[in-house]
């Protein structure tokens, strides 16, 4: 059995820079930036300092809203030797959104970069701190955010009442060796280092609170599934706020000595050039990534055969997506990943070494020092292999809780420690566990249970079909009723009446959708889960007095 290791994320890099010092840690091709182990560790150190020198505490939380870039990655480890509580902001969040989480999370501090695609970052933070404008740096005195004393850019030119980031750097000057050395000495590993708010594909976002040992064991054992090694090499398409960037991808390179090669936005050419260009061993992505890497126009153009392993998730993987990513791309070692925020994230995986069946019909099973089990969800009480029930963890993935919210963190988190993480699934014998839907998800028409899965993975095998999501729509009659929003593959068309017959012949006329809307996107969280609550208001919408 695996040990759980004791490590704070600092202690970590240390351990790994001493074990591989020449290894490449971090590269940024399209910035020619390159750094060893031995480099990158000495770097956030030297980042270490300068949040110290800044005046920030152990134990408070810095707020960070930007795109995968080397100042991210950097501070994500600097935090955590500072003993700062880093707290990653969406990047699709607007000022609303950002006021909440500031507001929420009581961060001190904010980093961000000015702007990101269309959106100024910067006119999205003086909506909402108009006070920054007349404000020293350092010195911001805001009513509606009382905590929040510094922002700091990720630029070379500061703002009114900013640090830019050289001026930030430069407080390293003001602290010793020894101060920072004191500093790391205080840690532990089951202190809090990260707080990640819930995506949003439920509702509003609660700030998950985790630690040290949370997040090192966690993608740790990741490495190990994905048979991640020092001398791989992985892409890291994925966005860094979310855990898969920031643990399934930073996290568990710095475990194994691997190198971290991330790109600042997901662009499918620039992961197929990236790739290609840097010999990647591994690549991480969801579902709808990898559709696009592999429906680009160009894709017969890169040479992929140094690829081998990495993860999917976020959602389900439709079974020629998978049969794709190996044949086509060549990653034959890749594997399924299941989890959530609250669990830091993984719960389940597949391994290299597992049948094909069991990379597109499970999400795998237990990480090691990891319990689950498939609960009555009445009763709490396991049930047998093959019996559909709620999905519930335990051991040294479960969070904290949630950042000042303690009912919402009583409702998930039993006194026995069991996370219930409202997933419908079944366990067969051997531990390999099949998602069948979320508690919240299920569609109950006219007293008949019915799962969005089942029809998603149904209308999966139409030869015409690339994606689709199945949502409830209220109804006077039935309670509910089903609709599936489809999108087609490029240059096919189809019909409602077309799904519907195919629908018809294969499955219960109860699961057969009512509304079928044919659409070219999703309502997506920036880390590429679909967000089915927002798909549900907008099938209320469009399907309220539409006569079938």
């Amino acid at each position: 059995m695996a040990q759980v290791l004791e490590y704070t994320v600092g202690e970590l890099l240390e351990k790994t820079a001493e074990a591989y010092p020449k290894t490449e840690g971090m590269v940024y091709r399209d910035l020619g930036l390159r750094q060893t182990y031995a480099e990158f560790n000495q770097a956030t150190d030297e980042l270490a300092k300068s949040f110290i020198g800044l005046g920030v505490e152990k134990g408070e939380h810095v707020a960070i809203w930007a795109a995968n870039k080397p100042e991210w990655l950097l501070s994500q480890f600097a935090t955590a030797k500072a003993g700062a509580v880093l707290v990653t902001v969406n990047t699709n969040y607007r000022s609303a959104e950002l006021a909440y989480v500031l507001q929420q999370s009581d961060a001190s501090t904010l980093i961000l970069q000015k702007s990101l695609k269309d959106v100024s970052y910067l006119e999205e933070l003086q909506k909402i701190l108009p006070e920054l404008q007349t404000s020293d740096p350092g010195k911001i005195k805001s009513e509606r955010f009382p905590h929040l004393k510094r922002v700091i850019f990720i630029d070379e030119e500061g703002e009114p009442g900013t640090f830019s980031w050289s001026e930030f750097e430069a407080k390293k000057d003001e602290v010793s060796d020894a101060k920072l050395h004191e500093r790391k000495a205080s840690l532990d590993a089951d202190e809090v280092i990260n707080m990640q708010y819930t995506s949003g594909t439920t509702g509003f976002p609660k700030g998950v609170m985790l630690t040290h040992r949370n997040i090192v064991n966690n993608a740790s054992n990741i490495g190990d599934c994905m048979n991640l090694r020092a001398g791989d090499r992985l892409c890291i398409p994925v966005p860094f706020f979310h855990c898969f960037g920031c643990v399934l991808g930073t996290l568990a390179c710095v475990t194994k000595g691997a190198t971290m090669i991330p790109l600042e936005t997901f662009d499918p050419e620039a992961v197929l050039e990236t790739v290609e260009a840097e010999q990647c061993t591994a690549l991480h992505g969801v579902p709808t990534m990898f559709i696009s890497e592999l429906n680009h126009p160009s894709f017969d153009a890169y040479h992929l055969s140094s690829l081998r392993t990495g993860i999917m998730a976020g959602s389900n993987c439709p079974e020629e997506v998978m049969k794709a990513v190996i044949e086509k791309m060549g990653a034959a070692e890749i594997t399924i990943a299941y989890g959530q925020t609250e669990a830091s994230p993984v719960i389940t995986q597949t391994r290299v070494d597992d049948a094909f069946h069991r990379r597109v019909e499970t999400v795998g099973r237990a990480l090691p020092e990891v319990e689950v089990k498939i609960a009555d969800r009445h009763t709490g009480e396991p049930l047998p292999p093959g019996e559909q029930g709620e999905l519930c963890t335990r051991g040294y993935h479960v969070m904290k809780g949630y950042y000042k919210n303690e009912e919402a963190t009583s409702a998930v988190l039993s006194e026995d420690g069991w996370l219930h993480t409202g997933d419908l699934a079944v366990m067969d014998e051997d531990g390999y566990c099949r998602i069948t839907g979320r508690l919240k998800d299920m569609i109950i028409r006219g007293g008949e249970n019915i799962y969005p899965r089942e029809i998603e993975e149904f209308l999966y095998t139409h030869p015409k079909v690339l994606d689709v999501q199945v949502v409830g729509v209220p109804d006077e009659t039935y309670g509910e009723e089903v609709s599936a929003w489809v999108q087609l593959k490029e240059g096919e068309t189809a019909t409602v009446d077309e799904l519907k017959a195919y629908c018809r012949d294969h499955i219960s006329k109860f699961k057969v959708p009512r509304y079928i809307a044919f659409v070219s996107e999703y309502p997506m969280t920036a880390s590429g889960k679909v967000q089915k609550f927002k798909l549900r208001e907008q099938a209320e919408e469009a399907f309220r007095n539409v006569e079938i």
